[in-house]
């Protein structure tokens, strides 16, 4: 799972020697006893209209992450004609709630496909069952979790004004949406608030002025554009030998650049 990472120990071999010798370098590192890459996963919620699909394909465009919208992969999986596909199709013609496991699942499986590390969960999850389920299913936390605070009558009105064609975006149908969301997805929001993780987003504003509450928190957990939770430390030229030796004790996952 989430194996895309490079070892120092590829990359400092006598082929590589002489460039190492040539000037001190920053090397962003993560040390680790196995060969896959922690994921850096990233909740978002938010009632219908908050903006948060928006403000994902913001994060996307700026940091890199792979955007899962559970909505969407639910509606794929559905076209997709698959087994799980058409149990979704039937839990939801019954009027009944897709069960937690089968979207964890379906979640998980992209996670585990994907070339990425990093993960904007869009829309999930939406009660503390789902949360529950996420962490058992997958043994993960989220590192960050978003919450895109808005109105109701915003949140109303845009939806009324989107015009996507949805069946359910009217005033009554909205309202309902709204309380089952407020019900359903505080105690995650509360669960995760008393483990510090939730950032609160107020999202009334435009586009770029809600993402510039956003762009900050990404900011300073150092999420960069290939690996997060880096630490940047700079080489000297003479430590590169004692670097070398650690190697053999211990893996180090890196990449590095030539340092001004």
């Amino acid at each position: 799972m989430w194996r895309r990472v490079t070892l120092l120990s590829q990359l400092v071999s006598s082929s590589n020697a002489s460039i190492l010798n040539q000037g001190a370098f920053t090397f962003k590192f993560w040390e680790t006893f196995s060969t896959e890459a922690k994921p850096f996963i990233t909740f978002v919620l938010g009632g219908p209209g908050s903006g948060k699909g928006t403000q994902c394909e913001k994060i996307v465009e700026t940091y890199g992450f792979n955007h899962l919208s559970a909505g969407d992969l639910l509606r794929r999986e559905i076209a997709s004609e698959t087994e799980y596909g058409t149990m979704i199709l039937n839990t939801i013609r019954e009027g009944k709630i897709v069960p937690s496991q089968v979207t964890v699942k379906i979640i998980q499986r992209e996670m585990e496909s994907s070339d990425n590390i990093k993960f904007l969960i869009d829309g999930f999850p939406r009660s503390e069952e789902n949360r529950v389920a996420f962490e058992k299913i997958t043994g993960a936390e989220p590192d960050l979790v978003l919450f895109f605070d808005c109105p109701e009558e915003e949140m109303v009105k845009r939806v009324l004004n989107r015009n996507q064609g949805r069946v359910d975006d009217n005033i009554e149908t909205m309202k309902k949406r709204l309380k089952i969301f407020e019900a359903l997805n505080r105690p995650v929001i509360n669960y995760y608030s008393e483990k510090g993780k939730v950032f609160k987003i107020n999202a009334v504003g435009n586009v770029d002025e809600i993402f510039e509450q956003v762009r900050p928190i990404f900011d300073s957990c150092k999420v960069s554009a290939n690996y997060p939770n880096s630490q940047e430390v700079k080489i000297p030229p003479e430590s590169m030998a004692t670097l070398q030796k650690h190697i053999h004790h211990k893996q180090l996952l890196l990449f590095f650049s030539m340092a001004a």
